[in-house]
């Protein structure tokens, strides 16, 4: 399904302002735009007080309305995989409901294996029924922060390490949400792509990166989808906090996109009253340090205008209007996770699954010829829900890989037996600082091992948890933890026909992997029905149509970040950045931290492994299947608004299967710098053993500008322009040229 924007025209835009002028009947007004005279109304019989209180926490996920106007509170859903569970009004506890128990949805990284807006679209509507069942509003989602580091520790939260990529299933989720009830909440706006020294790091970006790399998935998600919410990030662009930085938040997301939601912070993610009153902040989350008294005490000091509190107090209005409240006595009264919502997991998880690898078609796994099989790993019985830092999802149940197996080959003759093989990384050795990055155990190595000599088929789950990934800091190194790499060698030795799966948010180091087993899958951190998902894909239910949605490098010292050697910052560059507060001059903030220079430029993920020719060891886009597909015919042609690009896909093999068409687009002469070549669109598309369908792919010339940042502005250089179709960024199977003007 292709779900229309419900979006103003241009002409609309100009006609919704502030001042609630009517537009013309045949404009298509945002929700968040239709009752502009009613909240100046509202405002206008407020006192100041009551403006100031709705500007800040009033709970750990909650911000006042007006009781007395009949204006409810604001309450928000943590986070972006699934709702989190009731939380005691000012604490992390929880208090402990029957019914607050959600659906686990893979997470992102998962979500952007599919390459698919339909089910970003699904994806979207799930989390947005679980939030109404429980009262929520606006759900704190989708994380759409570029994947510029392989370590990153919110990799798994993100979706992908393209612009193109992440802006489409962005887009997709917030209309699926809000189609449904639940605003989004944008986050984290912007370039929060390191979770070490994330409160205190100062980014250095060249504004022709932050445009065409970092920015794009939140532009699309305001422009295209009206997304209602935006969080500020906790980091600093530019020597300014997210949180009062006035290039980001008015300039950028308010004056030239034209959002008219509401920006609340990060918990904890402000650090001065006047700064991010004037600068575009809203909403103070959770707490009212610097958006309770002192503000109150800036407006009648003169320092911030009231007519700046009223236009916070619009923006949440604005939202609280469009998102119809919940009232407290029809909340929580039935169980959260609900089938429908289970259905879409499984779903999005059968069509996240990455076939890396499969030598001699050892999968599909053959039961009448391996009937005793060893699942060994820690990660077959572990469940992904919660872990680490940061949001995680009290789930109903959640199906683990050898549940899920064994489910399937029930009533067969096939035998599975299971083996520990490594120990977990645990919450107290993460807490605690001790690395994952162990030799492997000895005991449970060589049980592992001799389970492997007396079975037909290895089947090896390895991968992170959701210890070693995690919200706060970033992984040290991608290689796998727990001594991974020196059990699967032994298991190799004793049993060559070896399945490894990868549970993982993120890249990993498979040097090792790739030698030792045949057949490798990723199947991320998969939710719910993740098990289910995996099982139906090992056993050839159903064929894998994942595609990776970032690059995995050979080495962690090819990637852009560490190449350069500006990742990780290791001297910390001290910032004469102490805001003081204009009310009180000792409530100062003097967090200092190092300096994140993104010297790669527009050079992230696979446009610098293909333009720089770092070999990788599976490339963006990447994603086998169990049939085969032939791209034919390739025709593109263009007029002064699209390139409209057409060709034939047939699957030539024996089963049914999905197949992401990707376009890319290189521009062999131009004069400005340019990756090798850039994604600039996708489809997915569904055939059945020897059906062939035409795919049609239109992409709009605006997609194919530069920012030009001598005319600070968008360009589009004429010229040639080669259009590229394949399975892969480094899999292309047809190009064709064609100028543009």
């Amino acid at each position: 399904m292709k779900h229309i924007n419900k979006l103003f025209t241009a002409l609309g835009i100009t006609l919704l302002t502030a001042c609630a002028q009517k537009p013309s009947e045949n404009v298509q007004v945002s929700p968040l735009m239709q009752n502009e005279d009613k909240i100046t109304d509202l405002i206008s019989r407020m006192t100041l007080e009551e403006k100031v209180n709705m500007l800040h926490g009033k709970h750990m996920f909650s911000s006042a309305g007006v009781e007395r106007l009949g204006i409810a509170d604001v309450k928000y859903a943590d986070g972006p995989f699934g709702i989190r569970e009731e939380m005691e009004p000012h604490s992390w506890n929880s208090i402990g409901l029957t019914t607050d128990s959600a659906t686990f949805f893979p997470t992102g990284s998962a979500l952007a294996a599919t390459w698919s807006e339909d089910m970003a679209y699904q994806y979207g509507m799930g989390m947005a029924k679980e939030a109404r069942l429980r009262g929520k509003d606006m759900i704190l989602g989708p994380a759409i922060n570029i994947q510029r580091l392989p370590t990153g520790g919110r990799t798994y939260e993100y979706l992908s390490e393209d612009p193109i990529l992440s802006a489409a299933l962005a887009v997709q989720y917030t209309l699926g949400a809000q189609d449904n009830g639940a605003a989004v909440c944008l986050k984290h706006y912007a370039l929060n792509n390191q979770e070490n020294d994330r409160g205190s790091i100062d980014v250095k970006v060249s504004p022709r990166a932050m445009r065409e790399i970092y920015l794009p998935p939140f532009e699309a998600a305001v422009k295209e989808a009206d997304a209602y919410g935006v969080m500020a990030a906790y980091n600093k662009v530019e020597g300014y906090w997210c949180s009062e930085n006035g290039m980001l938040l008015n300039e950028i997301l308010r004056d030239e996109w034209g959002f008219h939601g509401m920006v609340i912070s990060d918990w904890g993610g402000v650090h001065n009253t006047v700064n991010a009153a004037m600068n575009g902040m809203d909403v103070e989350m959770p707490g009212d340090r610097y958006f309770g008294q002192a503000l109150l005490d800036s407006v009648k000091a003169g320092v911030v205008p009231e007519s700046v509190i009223d236009s916070k107090v619009r923006n949440i209005l604005r939202v609280r209007l469009a998102v119809k409240a919940v009232p407290e006595e029809e909340a929580n009264k039935m169980m959260t996770s609900q089938p429908e919502q289970q259905q879409i997991a499984y779903n999005v998880a059968s069509k996240s699954i990455v076939l890396l690898k499969n030598q001699n078609e050892l999968l599909p796994i053959q039961t009448d010829k391996y009937k005793k099989i060893a699942v060994i790993g820690d990660n077959a019985v572990r469940e992904q829900a919660l872990g680490g830092v940061g949001a995680g999802v009290k789930t109903l149940y959640e199906v683990t890989p050898l549940e899920g197996l064994l489910k399937q080959l029930s009533g067969t003759d096939a035998q599975v037996e299971w083996a520990q093989g490594y120990r977990a990384f645990s919450k107290h050795e993460r807490e605690t600082r001790v690395s994952p990055y162990t030799k492997a155990d000895p005991k449970l190595m060589s049980e592992a091992v001799q389970l492997a000599k007396n079975s037909d088929l290895v089947i090896f789950v390895a991968g992170d948890n959701r210890e070693v990934e995690t919200e706060g800091s970033d992984r040290k190194a991608i290689t796998l933890p727990m001594g991974q790499d020196e059990l699967l060698k032994a298991l190799a030795a004793a049993n060559p026909n070896i399945v490894t799966v990868l549970v993982t948010g993120g890249p990993l180091d498979l040097r090792v992997v790739d030698q030792a087993s045949p057949a490798i899958l990723v199947s991320w951190f998969n939710g719910t029905e993740g098990g289910n998902a995996l099982a139906d894909v090992l056993l050839g239910k159903i064929s894998p149509s994942g595609k990776l949605p970032f690059t995995f490098p050979i080495r962690l010292e090819d990637s852009p970040a560490y190449s350069l050697k500006v990742y990780p910052q290791d001297e910390r560059q001290k910032q004469d950045d102490i805001f003081v507060n204009l009310v009180d001059e000792k409530e100062t903030d003097q967090k200092s931290g190092p300096t994140a220079d993104y010297a790669e430029g527009i050079f992230v993920g696979y446009r610098w492994y293909d333009t720089k020719h770092v070999p990788v060891q599976y490339p963006f886009g990447h994603g086998l299947s169990y049939t085969t597909f032939n791209y034919s015919d390739l025709q593109v042609k263009a007029d002064n608004e699209k390139l409209y690009v057409e060709l034939n896909l047939s699957n030539t093999g024996k089963r049914s299967g999905e197949e992401v068409v990707q376009i890319y687009v290189s521009r062999p002469d131009s004069k400005i710098e340019r990756p090798l070549k850039e994604l600039k669109g996708f489809q997915r598309v569904a055939l059945q053993a020897d059906e062939s369908k035409s795919v049609k792919i239109e992409i709009p010339l605006e997609k194919l500008r530069h920012w030009d940042e001598a005319a600070n502005d968008w360009k589009l250089e004429p010229g040639a322009v080669e259009v590229q179709a394949g399975g892969s960024s480094q899999d292309i199977k047809l190009n064709q040229t064609i100028d543009i003007k």
